[in-house]
């Protein structure tokens, strides 16, 4: 073995770091498309089911609709409103799985419960908030500044993609569009920033303490 630094784990490290499709894509997609499964049965149990599952959605600054931040993004208002946030899903959360599918998992967290904390404290009041959009709009996100903070310009080349592809997803941002959670898309991009800081914090391989030497 040769002597000095040994590159595997700083490889390793910076591998990871600039990613741009998941590891094992064949498992990802199906993650991506179970996910989305997922939506659509939920969706067909409100349809069958005589009560409103929509009711269990996120009512703002209210104790009794804290819990909806747990249910909101399983939820839609109609097939209309699942519909069009199908593929977003499928495509933003399969590449979310860059880094694999554990760190998409926290990623999902992060983004979930921000988003659905923001809507809780900010969001019209007397309404239920329900949809996987804040979800799209942090996995958006958080690939369009990983790759800024990993340095990897192919991440940033595919984010300029995603951007323009979806660039009609900006509006939603903006509030003035009724019917629309703004609120829920833009804490949703929030906590994709924050979920692509924190992680990338953990891509970056760590610095060798000074005179250490390792053979």
């Amino acid at each position: 073995m040769p002597f000095g630094d040994q590159p595997a784990d700083k490889a390793k490290a910076t591998d990871v770091a600039k990613r741009i499709l998941p590891p094992n894509p064949k498992a990802a997609a199906i993650v991506a498309v179970g996910f989305t499964l997922v939506l659509y049965l939920v969706e067909l149990l409100d349809v069958i089911l005589p009560a409103d599952l929509d009711h269990g959605g996120i009512v703002s600054r209210q104790a009794s609709g804290l819990d909806g931040i747990l249910w909101a993004p399983l939820l839609h208002a109609g097939w209309g409103h699942l519909f069009s946030n199908t593929v977003p899903v499928l495509v933003l959360s399969f590449l979310a799985m860059a880094a694999g599918i554990g760190r998409w998992a926290v990623v999902t967290a992060i983004i979930w419960i921000v988003s659905g904390l923001g809507v809780w404290l900010v969001g019209p009041s007397n309404t239920y908030t329900v949809g996987a959009s804040g979800l799209a709009f942090g996995w958006l996100a958080f690939l369009l500044v990983r790759g800024i903070f990993n340095r990897a310009f192919g991440q940033i080349v595919v984010a300029v993609v995603l951007l323009g592809v979806w660039s009609g997803m900006l509006w939603g941002l903006l509030p003035g569009n009724p019917g629309i959670s703004w609120q829920g898309h833009l804490f949703g991009a929030l906590a994709g920033v924050l979920a692509a800081w924190l992680t990338a914090r953990g891509d970056r391989p760590k610095k060798k303490a000074a005179g250490s030497l390792e053979v």
